[in-house]
């Protein structure tokens, strides 16, 4: 079973330096994600406006659901 880690490191001369150190084995490899803002085309950001929109108004009408709930459907995945 594979497990998530958290390891922060900055960008120096282009490449990532490590901020603290880690136990992680010698050689180990692992893949990085970055923090970055999306960039979605036009039509992209019309269609998640229009979700947020639905989304909003179905929570004004009392259409909502307790954290609790999606919080133990998260935990199955």
């Amino acid at each position: 079973m594979e497990t998530m880690r958290t390891l922060k490191a900055r960008v120096e001369k282009g490449r990532l330096v490590m901020n603290e150190p880690t136990d992680l084995p010698e050689g180990a490899e692992f893949t990085s994600r970055s923090r970055t803002k999306a960039r979605l085309d036009p039509e992209e950001r019309a269609k998640l406006d229009a979700a947020i929109d639905e989304s909003w108004e179905a929570a004004e009408r009392g259409e909502t659901r307790p954290a609790s709930e999606l919080l133990e459907k998260l935990k199955k995945i």
